[in-house]
């Protein structure tokens, strides 16, 4: 039987089942968020990386689709400095694995294409009026914040601890994504930088629903099925955020060589990496 916590959650977010489809920037666009929508949950669009005209054509698929809830995600980082050498020297030690796969190295780029979330892109918000909006790395800044939540939307943010749970609950976040240390995708922490005190989903969410109740609490990290979205919801969580799983839907925006070694992966076959962005990112392991 749903919880309290769990009733009011998927009525806010007009959805029948307690899942919520991670937002999988390079990996998912509207396609995916449709059809996790269309099954019960809530879908996500991934927005770090779209233009506002790009952001408006995909919530304009969405709502053609007659999605109950369109959810947009966002970053909230503080960009550091462009610097284009260490991608140049990456790519020159790839390059062999991804001629050996068949594959194109990326091209190196002084800009990562991960954009914060700003008053630009806060105009577009107003304008498409999304149901969920959703932030990782914190909050934006409190002026923005506020408009977002003029606009109607219900604010998510992600916590990797009790403290920056606490935080967003201080800060107006409406739900909060307890991400535990199995996540996928790159670690929601803003308020450290020290990965070794990290904890597990399974021990973090008790924590966070003991520490921000009445406030939803969305689980996230290493939930593949429903066995951990029992788990989850047992500890008190209102719903969880799956996203790994869906890489093998047809909608995934995978290779063919990425579905494979989804396919296969087992516990050790991911580990935590800064070279994706400069920010630590959990990632599958293609050579060892």
């Amino acid at each position: 039987m749903a919880s309290e916590p769990a009733k009011t959650l998927l009525k806010r977010l007009k959805i029948s089942k307690a899942i919520i489809q991670a937002p999988m920037l390079g990996v998912n666009d509207s396609a995916l968020a449709i059809g996790v929508s269309r099954a019960g949950g809530l879908g996500s669009l991934p927005c770090a990386s779209l233009t506002a005209d790009e952001l408006r054509r995909e919530v304009a698929i969405m709502r053609d689709a007659k999605v109950q809830s369109v959810h947009l995600n966002f970053f909230s980082h503080k960009p550091s400095r462009p610097n284009i050498r260490p991608q140049e020297i990456w790519k020159d030690v790839l390059q062999q694995f991804y001629d050996k796969e068949g594959l194109k190295a990326p091209e190196p780029k002084l800009e990562n294409g991960r954009k914060p979330f700003d008053s630009n892109m806060c105009d577009v918000v107003e304008e498409l009026r999304p149901e969920v909006v959703s932030f990782h790395f914190g909050l934006p800044e409190e002026s923005l914040l506020t408009r977002v939540k003029r606009s109607g939307a219900y604010v998510l943010s992600s916590a990797t601890t009790v403290a920056e749970a606490r935080y967003l609950r201080d800060h107006g976040a409406d739900g909060i994504i307890a991400q535990g240390f199995e996540a996928g995708g790159h670690r929601g922490m803003f308020l450290t930088s020290d990965t070794s005190t990290q904890v597990g989903t399974m021990a973090l969410v008790p924590m966070v629903v003991r520490e921000v109740s009445p406030i939803p609490v969305i689980a996230a990290g290493g939930i593949s099925d429903g066995r951990g979205i029992l788990a989850a919801l047992s500890l008190g969580a209102a719903a969880a955020q799956i996203g790994s799983s869906y890489l093998l839907c047809p909608e995934a925006k995978i290779t063919q060589v990425h579905r494979n070694h989804v396919k296969k992966a087992i516990d050790h076959d991911t580990c935590l990496t800064n070279i994706f962005s400069g920010r630590p990112a959990r990632g599958s392991i293609q050579k060892r």
